[in-house]
């Protein structure tokens, strides 16, 4: 079995996608991917042949994903943290995707002299979504540097990718919707038009509490609202949308879809 032949540490497991037989390798105890990444993952538009970089790639349960779902010739996960960047290229060596992805431990904020300018048709990615001076956060715990800006802003992100992407080329993100004026502000000011939005909603008849946002470098005005995606619906259960991003039969509605 490939868990025999990749190195699985005390402190981690393996979980099972459910999709493609692909699996991810996590702490027990650290920051583990959700519904977020999914989403992300099934919302980019990614055409066969693409180059892709997940900023900020963390477990790699994007950039795997996107091998999964996807003809992209090529896909990047850039993750600042060694130890993470370690543990996610482990994850692509059990799939056996070394020859489509790749995991580079970089700086965000210095991707351009890594990669060069327009390396890239895609770029995805589900930054730290809380602002570093909300809350006391630990600079050295790795669940605080996944979730609040303090190795990178979400300025950082939009103005990195616009140097990263192609003209053309697509910036998809999913965030917080009380984020979503500073994203489209940071958007149109390194020339990413937004093209596409959608909110996420845990049910019908609850604020959203997520966004999907898609944007064009050099694209022309005009945005896209898109129908509220509904992860529950109104008996408790997985809505069909859902369902069906994770593949698998609307009978199996209560199986968790994320950890």
């Amino acid at each position: 079995m490939l868990e025999l032949i990749v190195n699985v540490h005390d402190n981690e497991r393996i979980d099972d996608l459910q999709y493609k037989g692909l699996k991810l390798i996590q702490k027990k105890d650290g920051f583990r991917f959700g519904v977020d990444a999914v989403l992300l993952a099934n919302f980019a538009d990614v055409k066969k042949g693409d180059a892709v970089i997940d900023l900020g790639t963390g477990t790699g349960i994007i950039a795997v994903l996107l091998a999964g779902k996807t003809q992209a010739k090529a896909i990047t996960g850039l993750e600042i943290q060694p130890e993470v960047a370690e543990m996610a290229s482990r994850s692509v060596k059990l799939n056996e995707l070394e020859d489509r992805v790749s995991i580079v431990c970089g700086d965000i904020k210095d991707s351009l002299n890594s990669f060069g300018p327009s390396s890239f048709n895609v770029v995805v990615s589900n930054p730290p979504y809380m602002e570093r001076e909300r809350g006391l956060v630990n600079p050295s715990d790795t669940k605080a540097i996944s979730r609040h800006e303090i190795l990178c802003t979400l300025e950082d992100v939009v103005k990195n990718a616009s140097k990263l992407l192609v003209p053309g080329g697509q910036l998809a993100m999913v965030h917080r919707p009380d984020r979503l004026v500073d994203i489209v502000w940071h958007m149109r000011k390194y020339g990413i038009e937004p093209k596409y939005l959608r909110f996420v909603h845990p049910s019908p008849y609850r604020k959203p509490n997520l966004l999907l946002i898609k944007g064009t470098r050099g694209g022309k005005p005009q945005l896209k609202m898109m129908d509220p995606l509904y992860v529950y619906d109104e008996n408790g259960n997985y809505s069909d949308e859902i369902n069906k991003i994770y593949c698998r039969d609307n009978s199996d509605g209560n199986t968790n879809a994320s950890d």
